[in-house]
């Protein structure tokens, strides 16, 4: 049995991969910062 997928579907699975490893890249850049940030405020102690 052959599965086949609708055009719109797969754009809208695309669309989804695309806003989803949006959010996932502004959120690990922002826990890098704050990472970062933790790091120098303890140096300069």
């Amino acid at each position: 049995m052959t599965t086949y997928i609708f055009s719109n579907d797969a754009l809208q699975m695309l669309v989804n991969a695309y806003l989803i490893s949006g959010t996932l890249l502004i959120a690990a850049s922002a826990i890098g910062l704050i990472v970062i940030e933790t790091i120098e405020k303890t140096g300069e102690h």
